[in-house]
């Protein structure tokens, strides 16, 4: 896998990112329509739509690696690969159906267990973010490629992010240890968006999700400079046989833990 062309893969991404973000929009404002998953999670047929555009997409560029997607994953199958994509379709469904506008289409390049390549896009905020390696991380602003580097964008404070809903306890202490001043709650992996651009500061969880709901934040993150680590200050590794995801602790930058 050493002769992958990240940055051919990644910017020849973008265009399909962008036409399924028009997709899941046009398919909001019509009214979606919602199947309930075995886990009793919602399905739309947004998600669908864009699951297809985006699983042709990336088959056509790197036919030889496996794709696995929330939308399609069989997890009576064990996945023995240390070489594949993750795609999460639309990473926010419910705040897709309630027309909220932080859901977001993300897609990660695992090789060797580890994210080299990740695309999200927020198409009701229109933003769309992507990394293919170290210091090569960017936001698409006004039609422009502008690099991210987690520079911190608000002074005199420390903003941490939370999911929707009940903190628990242990991700309050992280909090509190890092001197966080504000809370902020942001759905889906637009967490990891904010934090590579700088305007928060830190991000944990309990285990919680799968590892198609995180890889393409985590990748763009890594890219522009931040930490992605469990609690235990391990590396993030992808590939577990159920797909469930570690506690995590995402940080704009280590000077946090001075």
């Amino acid at each position: 896998m050493n002769n992958l062309n990240l940055k051919h893969i990644a910017e020849n991404l973008l265009d399909t990112f962008f036409e399924a973000g028009k997709i899941a929009t046009q398919i909001s404002q019509r009214g979606v329509k919602i199947t309930i998953k075995d886990d009793q999670s919602p399905v739309t047929d947004g998600d669908l739509a864009v699951n297809e555009l985006l699983t042709n997409k990336i088959k056509n560029l790197t036919p030889d690696i496996p794709i696995i997607s929330e939308e399609t994953v069989n997890f009576n199958n064990k996945n023995n690969n240390k070489n594949f994509w993750l795609i999460d379709p639309i990473d926010g469904t419910r705040d897709y159906i309630k027309k909220r506008d932080e859901y977001t289409l993300n897609a990660a390049l695992i090789i060797n267990l580890q994210p080299v390549l990740g695309v999200v896009y927020a198409p009701a905020k229109n933003r769309l973010f992507f990394s293919f390696g170290k210091n090569f991380a960017f936001e698409i602003k006004d039609e422009k490629k502008v690099a991210l580097n987690c520079d911190k964008k608000y002074q005199n404070k420390i903003i941490g992010l939370e999911n929707s809903g009940f903190t628990p306890p242990e991700v309050l202490d992280i909090y509190e240890k890092h001197k966080v001043t504000e809370t902020l709650k942001v759905s889906s992996s637009f967490k990891f968006c904010l934090l590579a651009a700088g305007e928060a500061d830190i991000y944990a969880a309990k285990a919680r999700a799968y590892e198609w709901d995180i890889a393409a934040g985590h990748t763009i993150l890594e890219h522009a400079g931040g930490i992605v680590t469990t609690h235990e200050k391990k590396a993030f590794l992808y590939g577990k046989e159920n797909y469930k995801n570690l506690p995590i602790i995402a940080k704009r930058s280590s000077e946090l833990d001075k």
